[in-house]
């Protein structure tokens, strides 16, 4: 810091706050700590009594904290983002769209190692609605050297650390299973949960069949529902190990690959993941998905409505966090379930 006369301030930083006062009108900040003083600011700051000021010398190989915020934020923002002004060094990315939100968790950590600069996001893999916070960076002091940023830009890569996808699937078939369901016996409780979750992400819902045991009886189901063109085939029911649950086993006679049968989740652990030849996701439900307030399907849903292939190593990460904790009441998804 120095201490300069303020006629001379011109293109020099504050190092701190500069109050102003007018009687029963104002009292607050009227300059702010890393504010770039300006020509037009000099009059204001001597109608304050600020003859001198206590300014950042800057030198050579130096970034002010609002250009070092510009460039974090560069390393961060994506199609479908939105930014703020820069303000007191820092920059805030929210959401242009509804859709998936996603973070390259390494690279992300690699940047944050670097000292004196900070980009803090929100969970990534997450279901996100048009406005929502997404993002914010900054950097600590008031000024930074260049080659910090130069490291964090390095650790970076030149891809954005972040990525927002929109929902791409539309349609979804509905198979359910169990011949109790088939016959009458019991009221299909299960499709209107199922509907309702894929309606939030913008899926209609264009065939529900209800296919009663057997597993060729299941295989035929899913083959005829394929035929409605639906982008995501969801099997309900009949998901357990008994000797008469036979969905998985439906699955894959109606030619799907299996991803997975099984996730660290709870509830939801009885999960099954698949695609078909030409990339349809087929999902068997495990039977907690019809009465509890969150589960695996909640997690995997948005990745699919995304157009995101699941893969095996994605349904084993997801053990961190899998464990629902059953609050009453349930405040899904602004808890720690699948975080």
């Amino acid at each position: 810091m120095k201490l300069i006369h303020t006629v001379d301030a011109a293109g020099h930083v504050l190092c701190h706050d500069l109050t102003q006062i007018i009687k029963d009108t104002y009292k607050d900040a009227r300059f702010r700590k890393g504010h770039v003083v300006t020509e037009e600011d000099i009059p204001v700051l001597l109608s304050m009594g600020k003859e001198h000021l206590y300014v950042w010398e800057m030198v050579p190989g130096m970034v002010h904290e609002n250009d070092a915020a510009e460039r974090l934020c560069a390393l961060c923002i994506n199609d479908r983002m939105e930014r703020s002004p820069v303000k007191e060094g820092k920059i805030e990315l929210t959401a242009a769209c509804d859709g998936l939100f996603q973070v390259d968790s390494a690279r992300l950590l690699a940047v944050n190692s670097t000292e004196d600069m900070m980009i803090a996001t929100r969970h990534g893999n997450t279901a996100v609605r048009r406005g929502d916070k997404l993002a914010g960076t900054r950097v600590i002091p008031l000024v930074i050297p260049e080659e910090k940023l130069q490291g964090a830009e390095n650790a970076a890569g030149p891809a954005p650390l972040l990525k927002l996808l929109p929902w791409k699937l539309r349609t979804a078939a509905i198979v359910a299973t169990g011949s109790e369901v088939k016959s009458g016996l019991i009221q299909d409780t299960f499709t209107p949960v199922v509907r309702d979750k894929l309606a939030a992400f913008g899926i209609d819902t264009l065939a529900v069949s209800y296919s009663g045991d057997g597993v060729e009886n299941v295989a035929n189901a899913i083959t005829e529902v394929r035929k409605t063109g639906a982008e995501l085939i969801l099997c309900t029911g009949g998901m357990s190990v008994d000797p008469d649950d036979n969905t998985p086993g439906g699955i894959r006679a109606a030619g799907a690959r299996i991803v997975s049968y099984g996730a660290p989740v709870l509830p939801g652990a009885m999960l099954l993941v698949g695609y078909f030849s030409d990339g349809t996701p087929v999902l068997g439900l495990p039977g907690c998905v019809m009465y509890a307030g969150a589960t695996v399907f909640d997690l995997v849903l948005p990745r699919i409505a995304a157009g995101v292939e699941i893969t095996r190593s994605d349904i084993a990460a997801m053990c961190e966090g899998g464990l629902c904790l059953g609050c009453k009441p349930c405040r899904w998804p602004v808890c720690p379930f699948g975080k």
